[in-house]
């Protein structure tokens, strides 16, 4: 499989994640008041950043990057090399962050933010979408 099938694959995935999210846009009360809810919203946010994370990594790979330290790097490496705009890159490495507090739990998960993510963020997994894959057809 060619980097450009390896990473559209990925972003299909993603894409499932980010769908799921969209049905559901729960508000704070809603996401404290339903535990199942907010679990599986939890978990598909978790798989979705995990998922860019992982595009990113193959890209890295496949150009022969440095390896970043850790999961936030992984989206500033992506900017810094030109890949998807730097702006973008400082704004999205964020989700590395959240990503690390729903996997580790190390502190509690703010209802509050998840609720303002489904709201205002989810829109951020499609322009990453758009600029890895005009990136892949371009340097295909």
């Amino acid at each position: 499989m060619n980097i450009k099938e390896k990473v559209a694959r990925k972003l299909k995935i993603m894409q499932g994640y980010v769908d799921f999210l969209r049905k559901y846009p729960a508000d704070e009360d809603e996401l404290l008041e339903d535990d199942l809810l907010k679990s599986a919203i939890e978990r598909n946010l978790q798989l979705a950043i995990e998922s860019a994370l992982d595009i990113g990594e193959v890209i890295i790979s496949s150009e022969n990057l440095e390896k970043p330290e850790d999961y936030r790097n992984i989206i500033i490496t992506l900017g810094k090399e030109g890949i998807i705009p730097e702006e973008f890159a400082q704004r999205f490495s964020e989700a590395a962050k959240l990503r690390n507090i729903l996997v580790h739990m190390y502190t509690k998960v703010d209802p509050a933010v998840i609720s303002q993510i489904l709201k205002y963020n989810l829109d951020d997994f499609d322009e990453y979408a758009r600029y890895i894959a005009r990136y892949v057809d371009k340097n295909d």
